[in-house]
């Protein structure tokens, strides 16, 4: 799940992070009233969108007076913002982040991050901040240092110091650098947090160290855990179908294709998409059903599936182990009277009960393509789709 940047700037300073002082606007009068409240010679205009790449995309204004931020209030609110992390299709911008500005010295990266292939948390950094941290590890990655975070001990003074010291931290503001990574760690277990993200990380002319920027993300399966969290998820910045798979616990991610995929397991349904594509086909989402999906199930991830305009036509794939062919044919069959099924549907099943499950949709008298294999059902729907 992610949150806003003025969502995640309030959670860290309340671990006692620094941050700039700031308040979120939902209209330019707001906006004007909040520079007013912070009384800063310059004031800082962001939106507020989940996704980066906000300033190349003039989302982020630098007021010298009140009048500069009602100009650039008016030009960002209800503006559509395209980044190269929304997509062709951008965010509106309905929220805006009005903060002090400050006298920036230098900028940094500092990110918190689950290395997979060590099991453990990682905290990275560079002196190159402001820049997407993919392009300094592509052009020099020898400028991303990295410290592997013992969950027992957690991140220690000491790692945090020598991440300082690498990324050329001035030396009068090394004790407060390892104050805010320490804290910024601090956020990241106790929050639960996936990725905590601080690019520019920023030392000022004074000496202090700030996060100009906040990203954090937090793992779904510990939302129950974090019911403050949970309460600041933002249902605009989701595509509504996504919301909707996410009340019958369906992974549902939408794509641009036209077939739409509805298979059990994550892996299962990656390699049902790898293979659409492997035979011209594009996959119109990610949908996993999981392992103990019922016929109600089924039939709403249906209904999501066919609420994407672009469908013209669904595979569905199941392996069942966990999960009972009979059970997803029932589902399929169900599904299909209740909408009015009249696109092209394939069906795959193998394993639990499959002879059964097939024995239904042979009964069921509806258009339905039976397939053996995930290569012969991917073949068959791009044919009946083209």
């Amino acid at each position: 799940m992610n949150i806003h940047e003025y969502q995640g700037k309030q959670i860290m300073r309340d671990f006692g992070v620094s941050v700039p002082t700031g308040y979120v606007a939902y209209t330019v009068d707001e906006a004007v009233e909040a520079a007013k409240k912070l009384g800063s010679d310059v004031t800082v205009v962001k939106a507020q969108i989940h996704a980066g790449g906000r300033g190349k995309a003039g989302g982020v204004k630098i007021a010298k007076n009140l009048d500069e931020v009602r100009t650039y209030a008016d030009e960002i609110l209800g503006k559509t913002l395209v980044t190269h992390q929304t997509g062709p299709e951008g965010k509106e911008v309905k929220r805006l982040l009005i903060e002090e500005g400050c006298d920036i010295k230098r900028e940094y990266y500092v990110g918190l991050v689950l290395d997979r292939a060590t099991s453990r948390v990682t905290m990275m950094a560079s002196e190159e901040g402001g820049t997407e941290i993919e392009e300094v590890a592509e052009a020099t990655p020898e400028k991303i240092f990295k410290e592997v975070i013992d969950p027992v001990t957690g991140l220690t003074p000491f790692q945090a110091r020598r991440l300082a010291f690498n990324i050329n931290i001035p030396k009068e503001s090394v004790g407060k650098a390892v104050k805010f990574m320490l804290g910024l760690y601090d956020v990241f277990v106790k929050k639960d947090c996936s990725i905590a993200e601080i690019n520019p990380l920023v030392t000022t002319g004074d000496g202090d160290v700030l996060a100009l920027d906040s990203k954090l993300n937090f793992d779904d399966n510990a939302l129950f855990r974090q019911k403050d969290v949970a309460d600041l998820r933002d249902f605009d910045e989701e595509d509504p179908k996504e919301v909707e798979a996410s009340k019958y616990d369906l992974s549902y991610i939408a794509l641009d294709g036209n077939i739409g995929c509805m298979v059990n397991g994550a892996g299962l349904a990656m390699a049902t998409m790898d293979t659409i594509k492997h035979y011209s086909g594009d996959p119109a989402n990610f949908l996993d059903v999981g392992g103990g999906a019922t016929a109600e199930k089924v039939t709403e991830a249906f209904k999501i599936i066919l609420s994407d305009d672009n469908v013209k036509g669904i595979f569905v794939n199941i392996f069942g182990g966990i999960m009972k062919c009979d059970v997803i044919a029932e589902g399929v069959v169900e599904a299909t009277q209740q909408i009015g099924l009249t696109l092209p549907l394939v069906v795959r099943l193998e394993g639990t009960n499959v002879d059964a499950g097939k024995k239904i949709l042979k009964e069921s008298g509806l258009n339905i393509t039976s397939a053996d294999s995930m290569a012969e059902g991917a073949q068959k729907i791009v044919e009946l789709v083209k």
